[in-house]
């Protein structure tokens, strides 16, 4: 439901801030007093065209904001905004925000997110219904009708069977013209794939070896002085006259003769004799280093041969040794794939031909058990209609099915093959017209109403607005409209601008727009009335102050709440 209504600076509405009530809200006010203001800042908060004149004068910006409690809305709100990038709801209220100014700058939020026009235009489609001299109608639009029809009729899962086919043989056919290719282009990805498959098993390649090949490459290139440090190490150690052999030899008869003379001296020799101990392991170890190099050409160019064939490999197929094995896998099962394309070709096309003949029998079925709903609907519709003043009016719903010849060659919406027109003739004699060319505003209302009447239980739209629905009618027919206002505020949010006291008189909630002058400025200004100033302003409605107006307004409050 809409909770808050916010416009600011739009036309002689300075600053108005609309708190609005579950059910049957009415709205009254004298002719120009600015009623049409509400729906007008509606019209801008849900995505329509801005009208830059109707920024109030002196003003450089408009600004309008509507809360809406979505806690209870079948639409996957929390979806929409994430797919659409958005903030998500806190505590289910809905933030919208619309603000446009005289020079051109247009700005929409949603939830606080700079949002699109297109993105608000979307979000009310599934929030209002502005019914009256304005083209935000969901019921006009031939699509909508029919989720209406197959609502009413509950049809919906048939549709979605049906949809559910459709979806199926979309993907068959995906799947299909993937495998699809010219012959020339079919044998070049063939070669080309074989060969990377060739390249890659010919190698023979494991994950680990590009560490030890760059360990291998690194001693081998350096073999050579690698030896003659070896080599040089070991005459230092033992060959040389200064070598450390010789070195402590002679350090080790002197510790012997510092022993004979200090006996405690003797942890010096021991320490010595480790020393000697580390530096025969040292020379064992030296000896062994030095046998293992090898200066072998041979085997460093095999090396180098190899090491450039895997930079090779990865110049093609990947950054590292394991990624070109993995695009060899890869490239395994597409050659695979691609040479398995006749029978699997032939596996999709059979099952192609099987999922034609369900469309073909579901669809039938859909558009059968339309044709028998949409009798059902006239028949209520043009009843509700009846007590609305339209007593030799008839509605209707003409439907065309298109044939269906091959998924192929006809593909049909996921809805069926049915188009279907809602059609209203007003008057005995007429020929029925589409819902979209009625002229008549408060006809078009009218149906609207008797329309949402008999859709409420199935009708997904929370908000449900109302303008001069009342035009051109009186007495029991204003009765009828008001009765059925506070009917539909049972289920929905029903918010309606009227001139007739028994049409508001219904409301649960009663809002008064004036306008007054304040500093030497004219300014609209809304409130929400109490009994009392209910009993005033229905008693203006009915012609003026007088005590019979009064007691005739006080008699239609009372009745209603009676009812």
């Amino acid at each position: 439901m809409l909770t808050t209504l916010r416009i600011k600076n739009l036309a002689l509405v300075a600053d108005l801030t609309l708190d609005l009530q579950p059910g049957y809200n009415a709205v009254t006010g004298e002719t120009g007093a600015g009623k049409s203001i509400i729906i007008g800042a509606l019209d801008l908060v849900l995505g329509q065209r801005a009208d830059r004149t109707l920024i109030r004068g002196g003003c450089d910006s408009c600004t309008v904001e509507a809360v809406f409690d979505v806690s209870k809305l079948r639409f996957p709100v929390k979806r929409f905004l994430e797919e659409n990038g958005l903030e998500p709801c806190t505590d289910n209220q809905l933030l919208l925000k619309r603000a446009f100014t005289a020079n051109g700058a247009n700005r929409q939020f949603v939830n606080g997110s700079p949002a699109t026009l297109n993105v608000l235009s979307a979000l009310g489609e599934w929030l209002v219904d502005i019914h009256g001299p304005h083209d935000h109608q969901s019921l006009l639009h031939p699509g909508r009708q029919l989720v209406i029809l197959d609502a009413f009729g509950g049809l919906e899962s048939s549709r979605e069977n049906f949809a559910a086919l459709v979806r199926r043989h979309a993907a068959l056919e995906a799947a299909k013209r993937s495998l699809i290719v010219d012959e020339k282009a079919y044998a070049e990805q063939l070669d080309l794939l074989r060969h990377q498959l060739a390249e890659i098993a010919a190698a023979n390649l494991r994950p680990d070896e590009e560490p030890e090949l760059d360990r291998e490459h690194r001693l081998a290139s350096n073999a050579a002085k690698l030896i003659e440090l070896a080599q040089s190490a070991l005459r230092q150690l033992t060959d040389d006259e200064n070598s450390l052999a010789v070195q402590s030899g002679t350090l080790g008869r002197t510790l012997q003769s510092l022993k004979r003379l200090d006996p405690d001296a003797v942890c010096l020799l021991s320490l010595h004799e480790q020393a000697v101990s580390f530096l025969r392991d040292l020379q064992s170890d030296l000896s062994r280093y030095a046998d293992k190099l090898d200066s072998d050409p041979a085997r460093l160019q095999l090396v180098e041969e190899r090491l450039d064939l895997l930079q090779s490999l990865k110049r093609k197929y990947g950054a590292t040794v394991a990624d070109v094995i993995d695009f060899g896998d890869r490239a395994r099962l597409k050659l695979q794939h691609l040479e398995q394309r006749e029978g699997e070709l032939e596996v999709i096309n059979a099952e192609l031909d099987r999922l034609d003949h369900q469309l073909k029998d579901a669809g039938e079925e859909l558009s059968s058990q339309r044709r028998e709903v949409i009798p059902r609907l006239s028949r209520a519709v043009t009843n509700q209609l009846a007590t609305l003043g339209f007593n030799q009016s008839h509605f209707d719903a003409a439907i065309q099915t298109s044939p269906h010849i091959s998924m192929r060659e006809s593909p049909p919406s996921s809805s069926g093959f049915d188009q279907i027109e809602f059609q209203f003739a007003p008057n005995r004699g007429e020929p029925p017209r589409p819902l979209r060319s009625i002229a008549s505003s408060g006809e078009m209302a009218r149906v609207m109403l008797a329309l949402k009447t008999v859709l409420a239980a199935q009708d997904d739209i929370p908000v449900l607005v109302f303008d001069e629905v009342d035009a051109n009618v009186g007495g029991e027919t204003a009765q009828a409209i008001g009765e059925k206002m506070r009917r539909l505020g049972e289920r929905r949010q029903v918010l309606c601008l009227t001139h007739l006291a028994p049409v508001a008189a219904c409301a649960s909630a009663h809002y008064a727009v004036t306008k007054e002058t304040k500093l030497l400025r004219t300014v609209t200004r809304i409130r929400r009335l109490d009994r009392k100033d209910r009993i005033t302003e229905l008693a203006r409605m009915l012609g003026g102050q007088s005590d019979v107006a009064r007691q005739h307004a006080e008699a239609l409050l009372n009745e209603q709440a009676a009812s």
